[in-house]
């Protein structure tokens, strides 16, 4: 039997036939490797980022909870956090749980859920315990009564504290879970990645390997044609891209298989080089699949999209939070100067947002005005001449507006009187105006106003709301300081004042020491007098309530006690227990506490229980206003007499 003899179209098509079934497979595995970086993409951005991300909301929510019911009970008086707790109650807490829920759907690891579910029960009985404590701790008589402030502070260390812990225990495993899960994504997704371009050079070797041998066989048969082809497939063999140089064969299946090379090489090169783009980064690359069912080229699209949207979202988030960290350090740096804090504030807001205009608004607190304003305290390239010495009240105009509503407004359709945004070539209506009040802690301070010819993005707006709230903490601080300052000036300026005094003062000293003097002279005699007193009578010197301020020797002898102990005593110590309590004793010290002078034999206890018998005289000395200063007790030891007569 002769050999079956093979016609060169027919050598060709089953070559180039293995060669597409090669090219096939190869496509279909990028096809489902490029099928799994989008499911791990849109799973990675839909399910375990959100995920992470309020699971650590939840952690910072349980936190906040506790800080927040430890002030409820220590500070009556800080109102603002009482309403972010019932706040956190009503609205936070209901909302996040069920952001969590609807994500944990997809939760692959059940643990996570268990745990969750946990928290979200311990939370829900923190709950209990915390408005058990709110009820209790509502009014003023509440916090003063000591049994009821016993109860909320233990429940704050017995129940309040444990249960965050064990709560943030939870959220703690559920968040190395959750990170795990993240780095798990992370690294299948650099893994398809890799496997892709492994694949796709993978696929060229043997498309190349496969060329070859065949060129070989049909070597006899095709010489020159074959001969270019082989030329190119040895390069690509080498792993170059081969330039393109568009030969013209004849009309056959020489000519058809050459042109197919060609057009392989072409594909080959603009799909290594858009691979390479997408592995660096640039997703703006430009690259046109071979047709449109080029599955390779599609899938590689596809894959560019997805990685595109997941780098677009990162950049987002990095713009925000360098721009938070910016005006963080603005703030800083400009917190004792309203006027330049406010141009800093403006002109770097608009440039970062790569808006054109930009005002500041901020509340006077004017005290001879009927009414709260607003005042322009500072612009980027706005029309300032229109807006000098304008004042914007509560309602007025769309910054009134927001003031008054405490609430954004944005615009795409401005009025064409509203605004302008002027050059030195002309002037045009902007596309889009935000406005933002200075809020914190629900109380405005002002307004912020940005113009700009293109359309404000979603994140911007939540960026400037949050900006908003850092300068309006800032302008608070600030107003304090000038407050502060006001009262430092004129407490300098007072000090001036008693400066000018102090001779006038001092002059009136020297006088006043020659009338001292005299009075010296005077007081040595009655100190003298006095003392003659003392060592002959028992003294005791009293306040209006009866409190002894002073004893003499005698007195202490006689009563048996020392000085320290005595002083401070009330005169009820000398009393006994039955004389105490009479009306007659109580009516006794009125009368002393009314000046009324006393006198009388009255019986008296001494240290060691000891019954005296005393002869007393009760006078009171005076303020120069009349009222009593101290009441003086002089008194004499009668007890011989009295037990004698007894």
């Amino acid at each position: 039997m002769g050999k079956i003899k093979f016609k060169i179209g027919n050598k060709i098509f089953g070559g180039f036939l293995v060669l597409i079934v090669f090219f096939i497979v190869n496509a279909a595995i990028i096809f489902i490797n490029g099928n799994k970086i989008d499911t791990v993409v849109n799973t990675s951005s839909e399910i375990i980022r959100p995920s992470k991300e309020a699971i650590n909301d939840f952690i910072l929510l349980v936190t906040r909870s506790k800080m927040l019911i430890t002030n409820w009970v220590y500070l009556q008086s800080n109102t603002d956090d009482k309403e972010a707790l019932k706040n956190l109650h009503e609205f936070e807490y209901p909302q996040l749980k069920d952001k969590i829920n609807n994500l944990k759907v997809e939760w692959e690891v059940d643990s996570q859920k268990a745990l969750i579910d946990s928290a979200f029960l311990k939370f829900e009985k923190l709950m209990t315990v915390e408005k058990d404590i709110m009820s209790q701790l509502v009014t003023f008589d509440n916090y003063e009564d000591p049994l009821t402030k016993l109860l909320a502070e233990d429940a704050i260390d017995s129940q309040v504290i444990p249960l965050t812990a064990s709560i943030t225990e939870d959220l703690d495993k559920v968040a190395v879970t959750q990170q795990s899960v993240t780095e798990d994504s992370d690294g299948d997704l650099k893994s398809a990645a890799s496997q892709l371009r492994t694949i796709t050079v993978i696929t060229g070797v043997i498309i190349v390997s496969l060329s070859l041998i065949i060129a070989f066989i049909m070597a006899r048969n095709i010489t020159k044609p074959i001969n270019y082809i082989k030329d190119i497939l040895v390069k690509l063999g080498k792993g170059e891209l081969v330039d393109e140089r568009n030969r013209k064969f004849s009309n056959d299946e020489i000519g058809e298989m050459a042109g197919a090379m060609d057009n392989l090489v072409s594909g080959l090169r603009s799909t290594t080089f858009f691979a390479e783009n997408i592995g660096k980064g640039n997703y703006d690359s430009e690259f046109k699949p071979l047709s449109e069912h080029d599955t390779l080229g599609n899938a590689l699209i596809e894959m560019r999209n997805n990685l595109y949207r997941v780098a677009e979202e990162d950049k987002k988030r990095s713009w925000s939070t360098e721009g938070l960290a910016k005006f963080g350090d603005i703030l800083r740096k400009n917190n004792d100067n309203i006027e330049k804090l406010s141009d800093d504030i403006i002109s770097n807001l608009v440039k970062y947002l790569g808006a054109n205009q930009g005002g500041l608004y901020i509340i006077e607190e004017d005290d001879s005005a009927d009414e709260p304003y607003m005042v322009l305290t500072a612009c980027y390239a706005w029309d300032k001449k229109k807006y000098i010495d304008q004042k914007v009240f509560k309602g007025e105009g769309l910054a009134g507006q927001v003031w008054l509503e405490r609430d954004s407004i944005y615009l795409t359709e401005v009025p064409d009187n509203y605004i302008k945004i002027t050059s030195g070539l002309g002037d045009a209506n902007p596309r889009s105006v935000l406005i933002v009040p200075l809020k914190v802690n629900d109380e405005i301070y002002g307004v912020v106003e940005v113009a700009s010819f293109k359309d404000f993005e979603d994140y911007e707006k939540e960026f400037v709301e949050k900006i908003a709230e850092s300068i309006a903490s800032t302008v608070s601080s600030v107003k304090i300081n000038a407050k502060t300052q006001k009262l430092l000036e004129e407490s300098q300026e007072m000090t001036e004042q008693m400066r000018s005094q102090e001779e006038e003062m001092r002059q009136n000293m020297e006088e006043l020491q020659a009338t001292q003097e005299e009075m010296q002279r005077s007081q040595s005699e009655a100190e003298s007098t006095m003392d003659a007193i003392n060592r002959s009578v028992s003294t005791v010197e009293f306040d209006e309530e009866g409190k002894i301020l002073n004893a003499n020797r005698n007195f202490l002898e006689l009563m048996g006690y020392t000085r320290d102990e005595i002083l401070g005593e009330y005169h009820r110590i000398l009393v006994s227990k039955d004389d105490k309590s009479s009306e007659e004793y109580k009516l006794f010290w009125r009368d002393l506490s009314a000046g009324v002078p006393k006198e009388g034999e009255f019986k008296r206890l001494t240290k060691s229980g000891e019954v005296k018998f005393l002869k007393e005289n009760y006078a009171a000395t005076r303020h120069r206003d009349g009222s009593v200063a101290k009441i003086m007790l002089f008194a004499y030891d009668v007890s011989e007499y009295k037990l004698a007569g007894v």
